[in-house]
């Protein structure tokens, strides 16, 4: 199916242009710093970010998601440039990615995402908030060491520092008292956008409570300037917002890198290519299904068409010199919660990053990260927040299990990682189930009735020949396969194999609606016991 370009509805203008700005503001210096733990040059975060707000956005399947630079392509895009031996190469590596991405859609590969079950997701979005408190709240009290919005997958034991990095600033040395006050204030102003006194004011749903927290943080830093110039945050110390400055349109081309077409024919391009494909696309496909998860509407994304999205996204990347993109979770969630309603306000965020860098850049590095570490803060904690928790731990152990590890290890090594464990968790805790509940035996004398109440399959060979183990000799077997609609070959061949048992121990077997379920003809099976 060839790729659909739509332009958004702009019938929630008023909603989805706030939620726009806020995403823009987050989304900013998130685009640099990734850049930054890339390896690669800090412009081609920026061109990422736009291409992930407007060409995406313009094919994607998903009204909430918000594409960008991502976190966790980070560690595979460093080492990629180091083994292809320089950026241009790498581009050509991110084109072919694309290109595989289109024909992952084609192949309608997306559907998998509908297989992960809810609270393996729920465990992921309380992971990447926990991850985004830990990550961000060095940043509220001045410790700018880096900024990243999610989870990377570090090498080695260095993932540790997303635990050491708070309680590191908190060095008498390295508190900034100016970053503190700062996000005091942008807090305060977030908390009471949430109270019923303002929410009820017809203007609060046009302004929103991070934009007002950004402008007044900008504002007051200002004043630590003129004041109390000891507490006054500045770029020279990492302190606030970076984007580089061209010195005329001219120069802006010079920040662009184009791709090496001569190193098409590589084999490790190509083989950097399916990985960067493989990782985004389900990378997307887990961000797209949590933020349908967190739309107050509840809408339903097309996942195969948003991989058309970001295939075309990443082969314009590759061509403009930007990093691969992803949809990506930490923005997603920003755009829902600062009240986002449809795929306008991602268009707004990429159209704001694209002016930003060409008109205002000065502007827009002195917004102190403070500021946005107060805005992420409040990210963080709606999707981890205790009432979460809580409710699914009402749900079960069956939900409540898979939450916590799908939690656990995101937190300490990656989102895929632990999506990973957390299926593996979800699918012991259903096949447990399914055996509990697929066969019954009950018994009158020395009659005994095996019936399946559902469909039987291999995972179901282990109770059923823990069952027909248990009948003893003598005895007459009735096996009722009525409520079954299949029945795999690997129960046939059991009860097959068991019938030759049941002859030397005098046990007599009868079956009702059981052949012809999986195309068995009834001849393979013993006369005498059929």
């Amino acid at each position: 199916m060839p790729p659909t370009l739509t332009i958004p509805s702009f019938r929630h203008a008023s909603a989805d242009i706030p939620a726009g700005i806020v995403v823009f503001l987050v989304a900013l210096p998130l685009c640099l710093g990734i850049a930054l733990a890339s390896g690669a040059p800090l412009f081609s975060g920026v061109i990422a970010g736009v291409v992930g707000g407007i060409v995406i956005t313009l094919f994607s399947g998903s009204e909430l998601s918000v594409s960008g630079p991502a976190a966790g392509l980070a560690s595979i895009v460093a080492a990629a440039i180091i083994s292809l031996g320089s950026f241009p190469v790498f581009l050509t590596a991110v084109a072919i990615a694309g290109v595989v991405q289109l024909l992952i859609s084609v192949a309608r590969g997306g559907s998998l995402g509908h297989f992960i079950p809810h609270s393996v997701i729920k465990g992921m979005l309380a992971a990447i908030g926990i991850t985004i408190i830990l990550k961000q709240f060095p940043h509220a009290v001045g410790f700018d060491r880096g900024f990243t919005d999610e989870q990377t997958a570090f090498a080695g034991r260095e993932w540790l520092t997303i635990f050491t990095d708070p309680i590191t600033a908190f060095d008498s040395h390295i508190l900034q008292p100016g970053a503190i006050a700062i996000s005091i204030l942008c807090l305060a102003i977030l908390m009471l956008w949430e109270t019923k006194p303002i929410k009820q004011r017809r203007w609060s749903s046009l302004v929103p409570g991070a934009l007002v927290a950004v402008i007044l943080g900008a504002a007051m830093n200002k004043l630590f300037g003129l004041f109390l110039p000891g507490w006054q945050l500045t770029a020279e110390r990492n302190h606030l917002v970076q984007i580089p400055i061209p010195e005329s349109l001219a120069g802006l081309s010079s920040l662009i890198t184009f791709p090496d077409p001569s190193a098409l024919l590589r084999t490790d391009v190509w083989i950097v290519a399916l990985t960067i494909a493989i990782v985004a696309s389900i990378e997307t496909v887990l961000s797209v299904e949590a933020v349908d998860k967190m739309d107050p509407q509840r809408r339903i994304s097309d996942v195969n068409r948003e991989l058309r999205a970001q295939g075309i996204g990443n082969i314009t990347c590759g061509i403009l010199g930007g990093l691969p993109v992803t949809a990506v979770i930490v923005r997603s969630s920003a755009n829902v919660y600062a009240g986002g309603q449809t795929r306008t306000s991602s268009l707004v965020h990429g159209v704001l990053l694209l002016l930003a860098v060409l008109l205002i850049p000065v502007v827009l590095n002195a917004i102190p990260l403070a500021c946005l570490a107060a805005v992420l803060l409040v990210v963080g904690y709606k999707l981890s927040s205790v009432q979460l928790i809580r409710s699914v731990w009402k749900e079960g152990s069956t939900q409540f299990l898979p939450f916590m590890v799908t939690l656990i290890i995101v937190v300490a090594t990656d989102i895929l990682v632990g999506v990973g464990v957390g299926l593996l968790v979800s699918v012991f805790f259903v096949i447990k189930a399914y055996h509990r509940s697929a066969m019954t035996l009950v018994s009158d004398g020395t009659s005994y009735l095996l019936r399946f109440n559902k469909d039987i399959s291999f995972v179901n060979k282990s109770s059923l020949k823990d069952i027909l183990r248990s009948i003893p000799d003598d005895s007459l077997l009735i096996v009722d396969g009525i409520k079954a609609l299949y029945i795999d070959h690997d129960a046939y061949e059991t009860l097959q194999d068991f019938e030759v048992s049941a002859r030397h121990r005098g046990i007599k077997i009868e079956y009702h609606h059981y052949f012809g379920k999986e195309g068995t003809p009834r001849g393979r099976l013993s006369k005498a016991a059929a």
